[in-house]
């Protein structure tokens, strides 16, 4: 599934907005105004940003749906007056002695401080420079091709290849070419370092890194160490299904696959091998056909691109959301253009920051694309949800919220659900359940440490533990130590594989995902109780529960307002992120797993 949103006008920097969840900001400088004059400065400053804001989202989605070089020169210069007025506010808000303050004006000016995830340098120069190098990264994934046979392939044919093909040697051949698209961004990535650490340090923080880390109502240190607990809480479950899709992989593969050591990359139906569903026929465990294929069903009757944001919509106007509005139908892209190069890449977008609620696609009539669309629309109810809050509140409590929010619906596309629109006749006996599981597993349990691990190669990277010329090595040792998996063949000297990843030269924080495939599960646990399931959880669906989307909306109008603990008690009734919720929920596969893993090796 593609993972990313874009809101609060899809600021390039910031892709879920200027003003992300925020605390423990910059030192205080030295001779702070008057509390009084704080209130006056952060009204100013928020109706300034929301006015640049709107205008670099609109600039941004052109660059997105057109990409050329004058789109992304005008996109680079409209992100660089916002993120300049950004950066010379956060500034200017660390002057302010927040305690002196009113609750509301000390909370927007912490999120002032801390809300950028690219801080320009003061130098205008150096400022232009950096977002034309980051548009230039972003341009350069989007435009990325690579020839095979005489045939330039994209992102989209290498998807589709990665997810079909089971010859080694042209997954290898695919996995390889595009690998090649990123090694002319490794220059540009490095100066992006360069320009972004001098930005943050004008801040007072050590580093970008720092700065995103500081955004999560807790002390930097203590979110990493938040983080090291939830992996330790589902690490367990991760080495059960790596151990079993190992086995699985070396009877179909022989000796390319290890019988007790990591996996190489290219054999996991996805170039990143940060999602193993598309293996599932290989790895479905006997009698385990649930007697129906989404693919198959959506290709037969011909669904086409609006017809999947259709059902979409209807998942959640049958909780008590509103439809999308009708600007939504005419201005979203849901195919790829014929006449010019796009980013395909699924996002969703709120361009004005009140009802412009767009999603950037590339639709195919799949099962994947199905639970995408849900997971994008969820970012659009989400935005309009909080757009009733002040500007710098009109974000989710943490960003870890916002991708969770779609993913917790697409939780309830059970086959329930397919039964009830009508895409299914009949629904599979629980004894079927292994397989749904274990499916739904190689898709949620098998990106965690994907999620978690690319944060923390650039965390290394911007704090200067990793320099450029251990860039690659240094993201194939997280890679072996979190993943379990292994590059398929020697790199070159010039490989920049991060790259490869569109988040790397997007510049989108990651570690947003990581939470997210945690938090959807204690909010799907929380709105089913809402919603009267009595089912096992993994069978619950709130499609229709009009009493789990008053819940949902009740958190979800909150936006940023409050620190995200006050969010997850809205919902889950509790303060702190849990892991034990996606553990009850996979608790039968675990066991299963557990059976199956009985005299082989389990880790690598």
């Amino acid at each position: 599934m593609n993972l990313m949103s874009r809101s609060i006008g899809a600021v390039a920097a910031a892709a879920c907005g200027l003003w992300l969840a925020g605390c423990n900001g910059a030192p205080e400088a030295g001779g702070a105004p008057a509390g009084g004059d704080a209130k006056k400065f952060v009204t100013e400053a928020e109706q300034k940003l929301l006015a640049l804001n709107n205008e670099s989202g609109r600039a941004q989605w052109v660059q997105a749906t057109h990409i050329t070089v004058d789109t992304e020169a005008l996109s680079a210069l409209a992100n660089e007056r916002t993120l300049s007025a950004a950066a010379r506010f956060a500034k200017e808000a660390a002057r302010f002695d927040e305690s002196r303050q009113d609750p509301e004006t000390a909370r927007k000016l912490r999120l002032m401080k801390t809300g950028l995830v690219m801080a320009t340098p003061a130098d205008p120069k150096e400022s232009l420079e950096l977002t034309q190098v980051q548009a230039r990264l972003e341009g350069m994934y989007g435009k990325g091709k690579f020839e095979v046979g005489g045939k330039a392939l994209n992102i989209d044919d290498v998807t589709r290849i990665m997810a079909e093909s089971r010859n080694p040697k042209e997954l290898l051949q695919v996995w390889e070419g595009w690998h090649t698209i990123s090694k002319p961004m490794k220059a540009d990535y490095r100066r992006f370092v360069e320009l972004s650490n001098k930005g943050a340090k004008e801040l007072g923080f050590a580093d970008t890194g720092a700065m995103w880390r500081s955004k999560y109502d807790m002390p930097p240190d203590d979110f990493a160490r938040e983080l090291d607990r939830l992996w330790e809480q589902v690490r367990p479950l991760y080495q059960q299904l790596h151990a079993y899709t190992r086995w699985k992989l070396r009877e179909n593969y022989g000796d390319l696959v290890p019988k007790d050591g990591p996996i190489p990359g290219h054999l996991l139906g996805n170039v990143w091998a940060q999602q193993w569903d598309n293996l599932y026929p290989l790895l479905a465990p006997a009698a385990a056909d649930p007697g129906y294929d989404l693919n198959a069903i959506l290709k037969n009757r011909k669904t086409d691109a609006i017809g999947m944001v259709k059902y979409g919509e209807a998942f959640f106007t049958s909780m008590g959301f509103a439809p999308m509005p009708p600007t939504f139908w005419e201005r979203s892209m849901f195919t790829r253009p014929r006449d010019r190069e796009v980013v395909c890449h699924a996002s969703a977008w709120d361009i004005d920051n009140e009802e412009d609620l767009r999603i950037k696609m590339c639709i195919e009539p799949t099962a994947e694309d199905f639970n995408t669309i849900h997971h994008e629309l969820g970012h659009n109810i989400y935005q309009r949800a909080y757009n009733r809050q002040p500007a710098l509140f009109r974000d989710s409590a943490n960003d870890g919220f916002h991708e969770a929010i779609g993913d917790t619906i697409a939780l309830s596309i059970t086959p329930e659900y397919l039964k009830k629109i009508g895409l299914i006749t009949s629904v599979p006996d629980p004894s079927k359940d292994t397989g749904l599981l274990l499916r739904r597993a190689l898709d949620k349990i098998a990106f965690l440490p994907f999620g978690l691990l690319v944060d923390q190669w650039r965390w290394k990277v911007f704090s200067g533990q990793v320099p450029p010329e251990k860039y690659n090595e240094a993201w194939w040792e997280l890679r072996r130590n979190y993943q379990g998996i292994s590059a398929p063949s020697e790199r070159p000297p010039d490989a920049f594989d991060p790259g490869a990843k569109y988040h790397v030269p997007g510049n989108t924080p990651y570690t947003r995902y990581f939470l997210a495939h945690l938090l959807q599960f204690q909010f799907h646990r929380a709105l089913a109780e809402t919603a009267g399931c009595r089912d096992p959880l993994h069978r619950c669906s709130v499609y229709g529960s009009k009493e789990a989307g008053a819940k949902l909306d009740a958190m979800l109008r909150m936006g940023i307002s409050k620190p995200w603990p006050e969010a997850l008690e809205k919902i889950t009734g509790t303060r702190q992120m849990d892991a034990n919720a996606i553990r009850d929920y996979f608790a039968p596969l675990e066991k299963w797993l557990k059976e199956q893993n009985a005299g082989k090796p389990v880790g690598w």
